[in-house]
Protein backbone atom coordinates (compact mmCIF):
# COMPACT_ATOMS: atom_id res chain seq x y z
CA UNK A 1 0.00 0.00 0.00
CA UNK A 2 1.18 3.51 -0.68
CA UNK A 3 1.75 5.92 1.96
CA UNK A 4 1.62 9.51 1.96
CA UNK A 5 3.99 12.33 3.47
CA UNK A 6 5.77 11.48 6.60
CA UNK A 7 7.59 12.54 9.76
CA UNK A 8 10.80 13.59 8.78
CA UNK A 9 11.53 15.98 10.85
CA UNK A 10 10.97 15.21 14.95
CA UNK A 11 12.36 18.71 16.15
CA UNK A 12 9.96 21.07 14.07
CA UNK A 13 9.18 24.18 15.90
CA UNK A 14 6.50 23.49 19.04
CA UNK A 15 5.12 27.06 18.65
CA UNK A 16 2.60 26.36 15.85
CA UNK A 17 0.69 29.36 15.83
CA UNK A 18 -2.76 30.25 14.41
CA UNK A 19 -3.09 32.15 11.11
CA UNK A 20 -3.54 36.14 12.31
CA UNK A 21 -5.95 36.34 9.25
CA UNK A 22 -5.16 39.88 7.87
CA UNK A 23 -5.96 41.25 5.13
CA UNK A 24 -5.00 39.78 1.36
CA UNK A 25 -2.62 42.73 -0.43
CA UNK A 26 -3.56 44.52 -3.09
CA UNK A 27 -0.02 43.90 -5.03
CA UNK A 28 -0.58 40.59 -7.18
CA UNK A 29 2.56 37.90 -6.69
CA UNK A 30 1.79 36.26 -9.30
CA UNK A 31 4.44 35.01 -11.38
CA UNK A 32 5.48 37.60 -13.78
CA UNK A 33 3.93 40.33 -11.61
CA UNK A 34 6.60 43.38 -10.35
CA UNK A 35 8.95 41.72 -7.46
CA UNK A 36 7.15 38.36 -7.94
CA UNK A 37 10.98 36.45 -9.01
CA UNK A 38 11.82 37.47 -5.47
CA UNK A 39 8.62 35.84 -3.91
CA UNK A 40 8.98 32.85 -6.11
CA UNK A 41 12.30 31.79 -5.12
CA UNK A 42 14.81 33.59 -7.64
CA UNK A 43 15.52 35.77 -4.58
CA UNK A 44 17.14 35.54 -1.40
CA UNK A 45 16.18 34.90 2.16
CA UNK A 46 14.69 32.21 3.85
CA UNK A 47 12.09 30.22 2.17
CA UNK A 48 8.56 29.76 3.43
CA UNK A 49 5.83 27.38 1.85
CA UNK A 50 1.80 28.29 1.18
CA UNK A 51 -0.44 26.39 1.52
CA UNK A 52 -4.74 26.28 0.62
CA UNK A 53 -7.61 24.46 2.11
CA UNK A 54 -10.43 23.89 -0.58
CA UNK A 55 -13.44 23.01 1.70
CA UNK A 56 -17.09 22.72 0.68
CA UNK A 57 -18.02 25.96 2.27
CA UNK A 58 -14.68 27.81 2.80
CA UNK A 59 -11.17 27.56 0.99
CA UNK A 60 -8.07 28.74 3.92
CA UNK A 61 -4.61 29.82 2.11
CA UNK A 62 -1.65 30.64 4.65
CA UNK A 63 2.08 31.17 4.53
CA UNK A 64 4.06 29.34 7.01
CA UNK A 65 8.11 28.69 7.48
CA UNK A 66 9.10 24.83 6.83
CA UNK A 67 8.59 24.23 10.50
CA UNK A 68 5.33 25.10 10.81
CA UNK A 69 5.10 28.58 12.20
CA UNK A 70 1.84 30.47 10.37
CA UNK A 71 3.19 33.90 8.89
CA UNK A 72 0.06 34.79 7.02
CA UNK A 73 -3.59 33.68 6.48
CA UNK A 74 -6.29 34.28 4.64
CA UNK A 75 -10.17 32.58 4.06
CA UNK A 76 -12.65 33.41 1.66
CA UNK A 77 -15.82 31.59 0.65
CA UNK A 78 -15.95 28.32 -1.42
CA UNK A 79 -19.11 29.26 -3.55
CA UNK A 80 -19.89 26.17 -4.44
CA UNK A 81 -22.76 26.44 -6.68
CA UNK A 82 -20.70 28.50 -8.66
CA UNK A 83 -18.99 25.40 -9.73
CA UNK A 84 -14.66 24.20 -9.19
CA UNK A 85 -13.08 26.60 -12.04
CA UNK A 86 -14.18 30.00 -10.05
CA UNK A 87 -13.00 28.55 -6.80
CA UNK A 88 -9.51 27.28 -7.96
CA UNK A 89 -9.12 30.54 -9.52
CA UNK A 90 -9.62 32.56 -6.72
CA UNK A 91 -8.10 30.90 -4.10
CA UNK A 92 -4.93 30.98 -6.64
CA UNK A 93 -5.26 34.90 -6.90
CA UNK A 94 -5.52 35.02 -2.49
CA UNK A 95 -2.89 32.78 -2.50
CA UNK A 96 -0.61 34.95 -5.13
CA UNK A 97 -1.34 38.06 -3.02
CA UNK A 98 -0.37 36.53 -0.05
CA UNK A 99 2.90 34.89 -1.05
CA UNK A 100 3.81 38.36 -2.25
CA UNK A 101 2.94 40.21 1.35
CA UNK A 102 4.56 37.41 3.21
CA UNK A 103 7.79 37.92 0.95
CA UNK A 104 7.59 41.60 1.36
CA UNK A 105 7.14 40.99 5.10
CA UNK A 106 9.90 38.23 5.79
CA UNK A 107 12.45 38.97 2.61
CA UNK A 108 11.99 35.34 1.98
CA UNK A 109 10.50 33.53 -1.16
CA UNK A 110 8.11 30.64 -1.20
CA UNK A 111 9.76 27.29 -2.11
CA UNK A 112 6.66 25.01 -2.43
CA UNK A 113 2.70 25.44 -2.39
CA UNK A 114 0.49 22.33 -0.69
CA UNK A 115 -3.20 22.04 -1.60
CA UNK A 116 -5.74 19.53 -0.30
CA UNK A 117 -9.27 18.89 -0.72
CA UNK A 118 -11.80 16.20 0.00
CA UNK A 119 -12.13 13.01 -1.67
CA UNK A 120 -9.29 10.77 -3.20
CA UNK A 121 -6.78 13.08 -5.42
CA UNK A 122 -5.53 11.18 -8.67
CA UNK A 123 -3.40 13.25 -11.27
CA UNK A 124 -6.18 13.69 -13.48
CA UNK A 125 -9.69 13.89 -11.21
CA UNK A 126 -10.81 13.66 -7.71
CA UNK A 127 -13.10 10.80 -6.62
CA UNK A 128 -15.75 10.93 -3.90
CA UNK A 129 -15.89 14.42 -3.71
CA UNK A 130 -19.38 15.94 -4.82
CA UNK A 131 -19.86 19.10 -2.81
CA UNK A 132 -18.88 21.36 -5.62
CA UNK A 133 -19.94 20.90 -9.05
CA UNK A 134 -17.32 19.76 -11.63
CA UNK A 135 -14.47 19.13 -8.66
CA UNK A 136 -14.37 15.54 -10.16
CA UNK A 137 -12.93 16.53 -13.46
CA UNK A 138 -10.38 18.77 -11.89
CA UNK A 139 -6.62 17.85 -12.37
CA UNK A 140 -5.41 19.64 -9.05
CA UNK A 141 -1.69 19.65 -9.33
CA UNK A 142 -1.14 20.48 -12.81
CA UNK A 143 -3.98 23.55 -12.24
CA UNK A 144 -2.41 24.90 -9.74
CA UNK A 145 1.20 24.42 -11.28
CA UNK A 146 -0.16 26.27 -14.38
CA UNK A 147 -1.57 28.85 -12.28
CA UNK A 148 1.16 29.42 -9.96
CA UNK A 149 3.51 29.32 -13.48
CA UNK A 150 5.35 26.51 -11.28
CA UNK A 151 7.64 23.62 -11.73
CA UNK A 152 5.29 20.19 -11.05
CA UNK A 153 7.99 19.91 -8.11
CA UNK A 154 7.13 22.85 -6.29
CA UNK A 155 3.33 21.90 -5.83
CA UNK A 156 2.17 19.37 -3.87
CA UNK A 157 -1.48 18.10 -3.41
CA UNK A 158 -3.45 15.10 -1.32
CA UNK A 159 -6.92 14.49 0.39
CA UNK A 160 -7.70 17.03 3.46
CA UNK A 161 -8.39 14.36 6.64
CA UNK A 162 -4.42 12.23 5.26
CA UNK A 163 -2.83 15.40 5.23
CA UNK A 164 -4.05 16.61 8.28
CA UNK A 165 -3.02 13.81 10.26
CA UNK A 166 0.73 14.09 8.63
CA UNK A 167 0.34 17.82 10.33
CA UNK A 168 -0.51 16.21 13.77
CA UNK A 169 2.17 13.74 13.15
CA UNK A 170 4.73 16.60 12.55
CA UNK A 171 3.47 19.04 14.54
CA UNK A 172 0.85 18.10 16.75
CA UNK A 173 -1.13 15.52 18.94
CA UNK A 174 -0.05 12.08 16.74
CA UNK A 175 3.81 13.05 17.12
CA UNK A 176 5.83 10.46 18.75
CA UNK A 177 3.22 8.17 18.67
CA UNK A 178 2.80 4.77 15.75
CA UNK A 179 0.32 3.77 15.00
CA UNK A 180 -2.01 6.12 15.43
CA UNK A 181 -5.23 7.45 14.06
CA UNK A 182 -6.57 11.16 13.24
CA UNK A 183 -10.59 10.93 13.46
CA UNK A 184 -12.06 13.39 11.59
CA UNK A 185 -15.91 14.31 12.80
CA UNK A 186 -17.04 16.57 10.91
CA UNK A 187 -19.75 16.83 8.29
CA UNK A 188 -18.72 13.43 7.03
CA UNK A 189 -15.95 10.80 8.93
CA UNK A 190 -12.98 9.73 7.83
CA UNK A 191 -9.96 8.00 9.67
CA UNK A 192 -6.26 8.55 8.41
CA UNK A 193 -3.70 5.89 9.91
CA UNK A 194 0.02 6.81 10.90
CA UNK A 195 1.95 3.89 10.41
CA UNK A 196 6.07 3.81 10.36
CA UNK A 197 6.06 7.63 10.35
CA UNK A 198 4.03 8.00 7.39
CA UNK A 199 0.02 8.43 6.39
CA UNK A 200 -1.58 5.00 4.70
CA UNK A 201 -2.94 5.76 1.57
CA UNK A 202 -3.99 2.71 0.58
CA UNK A 203 -4.14 1.04 -2.99
CA UNK A 204 -6.76 3.56 -4.62
CA UNK A 205 -6.02 6.28 -2.26
CA UNK A 206 -9.22 5.27 -0.26
CA UNK A 207 -7.61 4.06 3.10
CA UNK A 208 -9.38 5.30 6.19
CA UNK A 209 -12.85 5.87 4.47
CA UNK A 210 -14.66 4.57 7.33
CA UNK A 211 -17.74 6.29 6.84
CA UNK A 212 -18.47 3.81 4.25
CA UNK A 213 -18.57 0.94 6.72
CA UNK A 214 -21.64 -1.75 7.01
CA UNK A 215 -23.85 -1.04 10.32
CA UNK A 216 -25.44 -4.67 9.62
CA UNK A 217 -25.88 -7.13 7.35
CA UNK A 218 -28.43 -5.50 5.20
CA UNK A 219 -26.31 -2.62 4.14
CA UNK A 220 -25.27 -2.29 0.82
CA UNK A 221 -23.13 0.55 1.29
CA UNK A 222 -20.84 2.14 -1.53
CA UNK A 223 -22.80 -0.27 -4.06
CA UNK A 224 -25.82 1.79 -3.57
CA UNK A 225 -24.52 5.27 -3.35
CA UNK A 226 -25.13 5.27 0.58
CA UNK A 227 -21.91 5.47 3.19
CA UNK A 228 -23.94 3.77 6.29
CA UNK A 229 -21.93 4.81 9.33
CA UNK A 230 -21.47 8.54 7.77
CA UNK A 231 -25.13 8.54 7.58
CA UNK A 232 -25.60 7.48 11.12
CA UNK A 233 -23.27 9.22 13.04
CA UNK A 234 -21.36 12.32 11.37
CA UNK A 235 -22.99 15.72 11.32
CA UNK A 236 -25.07 15.64 7.83
CA UNK A 237 -26.55 12.90 8.89
CA UNK A 238 -26.81 13.53 12.84
CA UNK A 239 -28.28 16.85 11.32
CA UNK A 240 -30.83 15.30 9.08
CA UNK A 241 -32.11 12.58 11.31
CA UNK A 242 -32.71 15.10 14.02
CA UNK A 243 -34.34 17.78 12.15
CA UNK A 244 -36.81 14.54 10.94
CA UNK A 245 -37.11 13.89 14.87
CA UNK A 246 -38.19 17.12 15.87
CA UNK A 247 -39.62 18.61 12.29
CA UNK A 248 -37.49 21.57 12.01
CA UNK A 249 -34.45 22.12 10.41
CA UNK A 250 -30.80 22.03 12.91
CA UNK A 251 -27.46 21.33 12.85
CA UNK A 252 -25.43 18.82 14.33
CA UNK A 253 -24.59 21.43 16.80
CA UNK A 254 -28.04 22.44 18.22
CA UNK A 255 -28.16 18.18 18.61
CA UNK A 256 -25.24 18.13 21.14
CA UNK A 257 -27.14 20.67 23.65
CA UNK A 258 -31.00 20.33 22.84
CA UNK A 259 -32.40 18.89 26.29
CA UNK A 260 -35.48 16.70 24.32
CA UNK A 261 -34.31 13.15 26.08
CA UNK A 262 -35.85 12.27 22.79
CA UNK A 263 -32.36 13.98 21.06
CA UNK A 264 -30.24 13.05 23.49
CA UNK A 265 -30.91 9.26 23.12
CA UNK A 266 -30.55 9.87 19.19
CA UNK A 267 -26.98 11.65 19.86
CA UNK A 268 -26.36 8.75 22.66
CA UNK A 269 -26.89 6.14 20.00
CA UNK A 270 -24.80 8.04 17.19
CA UNK A 271 -21.90 7.96 18.99
CA UNK A 272 -21.99 4.12 20.73
CA UNK A 273 -22.19 3.11 17.10
CA UNK A 274 -19.09 5.25 16.27
CA UNK A 275 -17.18 3.97 19.19
CA UNK A 276 -17.90 0.46 18.49
CA UNK A 277 -16.23 0.73 14.97
CA UNK A 278 -13.26 2.89 16.31
CA UNK A 279 -12.84 0.13 18.89
CA UNK A 280 -12.52 -1.86 16.19
CA UNK A 281 -10.13 -0.44 14.04
CA UNK A 282 -7.59 0.51 17.17
CA UNK A 283 -7.95 -3.20 17.66
CA UNK A 284 -6.98 -3.62 13.96
CA UNK A 285 -3.99 -1.72 14.11
CA UNK A 286 -2.85 -1.73 17.95
CA UNK A 287 -2.74 1.72 17.74
CA UNK A 288 -0.77 4.00 20.55
CA UNK A 289 -3.35 7.19 20.36
CA UNK A 290 -5.81 8.10 18.55
CA UNK A 291 -6.92 11.92 18.64
CA UNK A 292 -10.04 13.49 17.38
CA UNK A 293 -10.68 16.30 15.06
CA UNK A 294 -14.07 18.02 13.19
CA UNK A 295 -16.52 20.13 14.06
CA UNK A 296 -18.29 17.72 16.38
CA UNK A 297 -15.67 18.32 18.38
CA UNK A 298 -17.24 21.59 19.63
CA UNK A 299 -18.74 18.85 21.82
CA UNK A 300 -15.81 17.29 22.83
CA UNK A 301 -16.28 16.24 26.46
CA UNK A 302 -19.37 13.93 25.31
CA UNK A 303 -17.59 12.73 22.01
CA UNK A 304 -14.44 12.14 23.98
CA UNK A 305 -15.99 10.26 27.00
CA UNK A 306 -17.99 7.71 24.66
CA UNK A 307 -15.29 6.93 22.82
CA UNK A 308 -12.67 6.34 26.02
CA UNK A 309 -15.25 4.34 27.18
CA UNK A 310 -16.25 1.86 24.39
CA UNK A 311 -12.27 1.83 23.87
CA UNK A 312 -11.26 1.06 27.52
CA UNK A 313 -13.67 -2.02 28.00
CA UNK A 314 -13.18 -3.41 24.13
CA UNK A 315 -9.77 -3.15 22.80
CA UNK A 316 -7.19 -5.71 24.39
CA UNK A 317 -4.46 -2.61 24.68
CA UNK A 318 -6.40 0.61 24.66
CA UNK A 319 -4.71 3.45 23.08
CA UNK A 320 -4.85 6.88 24.31
CA UNK A 321 -7.60 9.17 23.11
CA UNK A 322 -6.67 13.13 23.23
CA UNK A 323 -8.14 15.74 21.29
CA UNK A 324 -6.31 16.70 17.99
CA UNK A 325 -4.08 19.96 18.18
CA UNK A 326 -5.36 22.02 15.42
CA UNK A 327 -9.02 21.59 15.75
CA UNK A 328 -10.22 24.29 14.01
CA UNK A 329 -7.70 24.47 10.71
CA UNK A 330 -6.55 20.64 10.74
CA UNK A 331 -6.76 20.39 6.88
CA UNK A 332 -4.94 23.98 6.32
CA UNK A 333 -1.94 22.84 9.05
CA UNK A 334 -2.11 19.33 6.46
CA UNK A 335 -1.28 21.52 3.02
CA UNK A 336 1.46 23.37 5.07
CA UNK A 337 2.75 20.02 5.81
CA UNK A 338 2.73 18.83 2.25
CA UNK A 339 4.23 21.42 0.88
CA UNK A 340 7.18 21.50 3.80
CA UNK A 341 7.41 17.81 2.68
CA UNK A 342 8.07 19.04 -1.25
CA UNK A 343 11.52 17.75 -2.65
CA UNK A 344 12.54 22.01 -3.00
CA UNK A 345 12.02 22.81 0.60
CA UNK A 346 13.67 19.31 1.68
CA UNK A 347 15.97 20.27 -0.77
CA UNK A 348 16.94 23.86 1.16
CA UNK A 349 17.01 22.54 4.85
CA UNK A 350 19.53 19.61 4.05
CA UNK A 351 21.66 22.49 2.44
CA UNK A 352 21.23 24.89 5.55
CA UNK A 353 21.72 22.01 7.82
CA UNK A 354 25.27 20.91 5.92
CA UNK A 355 26.52 24.46 5.96
CA UNK A 356 26.18 24.83 10.19
CA UNK A 357 29.17 25.91 11.43
CA UNK A 358 31.05 26.65 8.14
CA UNK A 359 32.33 30.48 8.28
Amino acid sequence: MRAIGGNRNPAAAEGFGAPDAPGVAEASGAPGAPGAAEAWGAGAGESFVCGIDFGGTKIAVATARPDGTVLAGERLETDAREGAEQAVRRAIHAARDLVARTAADTGGHCAAVGAVSPGIVLPDRVLLAPNVPGWQDLALATTLAEGFDLDPERVAVGNDGKAAALAESRWGALRGADPAILLTLGTGIAAAIVLGGRVLAGANGAAGEIGYLLRDRADIGFGAGRAPLEEYAAGSGLGRRGGELLGRELDAAALFTDPDPRVRALVDEALDELALHVANLAITIDAERIAITGGLMRSAPRVLAALRARIRTAVPFPPVVVPARFLQDASLRGALSLAAESPRVRTAAAGATSNVGRP
